[in-house]
């Protein structure tokens, strides 16, 4: 019976300490905060940001993430980057998936590579260029 109860809390201390290493690399580093227009009112995500020739890149892992479906049927989104809000066109720009993830993984380094095992890789993953509004 003790052994049982040390396996289960060895168990319980390990999916702990994931979860919050999790935590730690997905908000340490430049994190923005991306407000999506709803039917509800608004839904706010924090996520990373790279810039790539002169335009900020967001990414989603997978079509299938509620923020960025949210975001596909947005005309346009809110980012605040630096204490400063504008408003953006959001544009999954698939072509630089590559370039996105270099400068994802130059910028955010372990944390990004710590992320990357855990959902699996980036293979499928989306770069959003956030055009200006206007």
């Amino acid at each position: 019976m003790k052994k049982v109860l040390f396996i289960l809390l060895a168990v319980v201390v390990a999916i702990g300490s994931a979860f919050a290493m999790m935590m730690v690399a997905s908000e340490t580093g430049e994190v923005v905060e991306l407000t999506i227009p709803t039917a509800d009112g608004a839904s706010t995500v924090r996520l990373w940001v790279v810039d790539l020739d002169g335009v900020q890149y967001l990414r989603a892992g997978h079509a299938e993430a509620g923020w960025y479906q949210q975001l596909e049927r947005a005309t346009s989104v809110e980012v605040e980057r630096n204490g400063v809000s504008a408003e953006y066109l959001a544009v999954p720009s698939i072509d630089v998936r590559e370039e996105v993830g270099s400068q994802m993984l130059a910028k955010y380094g372990w944390r990004e590579r710590y992320i990357s095992m855990l959902v699996g890789g980036r293979e499928g993953s989306i770069p959003i260029a956030l055009l200006p509004a206007g």
